[in-house]
């Protein structure tokens, strides 16, 4: 089959041919003459099948007429990374010269000013990252009522990096009667149940069965010491034993592992960089071109960082690490081997990682074989069991290690070691403390108190205390006339004498 029988438009089929595409692969077949007549596809294919061609040329046979309005683009792409959506942009700029439309791409890392005022002169297609279009929706940057064409592209890379819910509330936000255009290289049930919710009656497209790597990718298994160092040397000795090594990519599970070995391999006369989450946007463009240039021999990089990358000519593809999810190597091993190029994928793995390997088994239906060429390793047997390693608490102490030293005779539990009981000797400071002459006990009070008498019941009373204080005899005075001499005139009482 040729383009020009897939029913695209002359001046598509001219910058096709200008590109250097020939034939159409099996996916761009299946896929352009149902996306060509407004219809719902799912594409499932593996990395490196021409996923985005798929897209891209009915894409631009559809926007030839119309014109974009300002704030409200007219198709929307959906990439789980930056650099996928700085590809699918070089793929529009590449084909679509003659077209001379507007596409305006929003992703993190570039100034949000400079994007929002390419979408307020009207954009054709926004290409963007989940998180950075909506910053701009909810900013009342970017308005969605007008999108015509949705492409979601490496929906399951959406689904392990946790985009779903923002693609769930993005088709909310999208009109009804849009046309839905779906990518993916697995399906697990998550994929499975966006497909149901938002797409309608689809047309599905499966050119090779989910979850399969390329037939011309030669895949290799090499044994490797659990010890950090030792198999950081296991990967430079592997490096060095392919000599026909053009350009390859270096796989870790975690950042700080792609930045310590991009340390060790230069340090080792490698010509390595780096490609991490931490990293600028400008940086990493910079070490992508660098890399397709030829410039950089071995790219480290981590599953965010390196999928979906569109480097063609990928000769060898290395995994440090085996990677926790399975569907994660069917990714790795596809950024070699593309558009039926030979490739050639090498995985360490260590004796813990001896069950992830046999879930990829799985997933693949295929046993990897072990490299027979690698330099053996002397920290792992073949049998597979690790061989002891030396104790570091000899070398420490200077003697005798854990395991040489004599074990102490275990009690039993029900025999009790007999204890001698000695009579407690008393310190040396109770003794003096005893010799000492006892204190005497003074009274409560200086003065002796006056008996109360008992035929008294009841106490004396507080106030009249505090009268005596008063009292400059210190007799207690009458209470009349005591009060009498603290009140006016008009209140007092005359005093009756006893007789009257």
């Amino acid at each position: 089959m040729q383009f020009s029988e897939l029913g695209l438009s002359p001046k598509v089929l001219e910058a096709v041919e200008k590109a250097g595409f020939t034939t159409p692969t099996p996916i761009q077949a299946g896929a352009i003459p149902p996306a060509l007549a407004r219809k719902d596809v799912m594409g499932l294919a593996q990395t490196g099948s021409g996923k985005t061609a798929a897209f891209v040329l009915p894409m631009l046979s559809l926007l030839e007429t119309g014109r974009a309005r300002a704030r409200i683009p007219r198709t929307l792409i959906l990439e789980p990374t930056r650099e996928l959506a700085a590809q699918v942009q070089e793929a529009f700029e590449r084909i679509g010269q003659a077209h001379r439309l507007t596409v305006a791409l929003l992703i993190g890392g570039v100034s949000f000013d400079d994007q929002a005022a390419k979408i307020d002169r009207g954009a054709d297609v926004v290409i963007a990252t989940p998180g950075r279009l909506l910053d701009h929706f909810e900013r009342g940057k970017l308005l969605l009522t007008g999108v015509e064409m949705l492409v979601i592209d490496e929906a399951d890379r959406m689904l392990d990096m946790g985009f779903i819910p923002d693609i769930e509330r993005i088709c909310k936000l999208l009109p009804f009667t849009r046309q839905t255009l779906f990518f993916s290289a697995t399906m697990p049930p998550e994929i499975q149940r966006i497909t149901n919710q938002f797409l309608h009656t689809p047309v599905r497209v499966e050119v090779s069965p989910p979850s399969s790597t390329a037939a011309t990718i030669e895949q290799k298994l090499v044994k490797a010491p659990s010890d950090a160092k030792a198999k950081r040397e296991a990967l430079r000795q592997l490096l060095r034993s392919q000599t026909s090594v053009k350009n390859a990519i270096v796989f870790a599970n975690r950042k700080t592992t792609v930045a310590l070995l991009e340390v060790s391999l230069k340090r080792h006369g490698f010509n390595a960089a780096a490609l991490h989450g931490d990293m600028d946007q400008s940086a990493r463009l910079r070490t992508l071109a660098s890399f397709r240039a030829g410039e950089i021999t071995f790219l480290i990089a981590s599953d965010v960082a390196a999928r979906g990358l569109d480097i063609p000519e990928v000769s060898h593809v290395f995994n440090f690490d085996v990677p926790i999810h399975a569907e994660d190597y069917v990714h790795r091993v596809g950024r070699t081997g593309r558009a039926g190029r030979e490739g050639h994928a090498f995985m360490l793995a260590t004796n813990a990682e001896a069950k992830y390997v046999k879930a990829i088994e799985q997933l693949i239906r295929k046993t990897i074989p072990v490299d027979g060429s690698a330099a053996p390793v002397e920290d792992v047997r073949e049998d597979g069991a690790e061989a002891p390693r030396e104790d570091k608490s000899r070398r420490r102490r200077g003697g005798k290690s854990r395991s040489e030293r004599p074990q102490a005779e275990a009690v039993k539990p029900h025999e009790e070691t007999p204890r001698e009981e000695k009579p407690r000797e008393e310190k040396p400071r109770e003794a003096k403390r005893r010799e000492e002459k006892p204190r005497e006990e003074k009274p409560r009070e200086d003065r002796p108190r006056e008996a109360k008498p008992r035929h008294d019941p009841q106490p004396p009373r507080r106030k009249e205390s505090r009268d005596r204080r008063h009292s400059p005899s210190g007799d207690v005075p009458d209470s009349d006339s005591f009060h009498a001499g603290n009140m006016p005139a008009f209140l007092v009482r005359p005093v009756r004498s006893a007789s009257n």
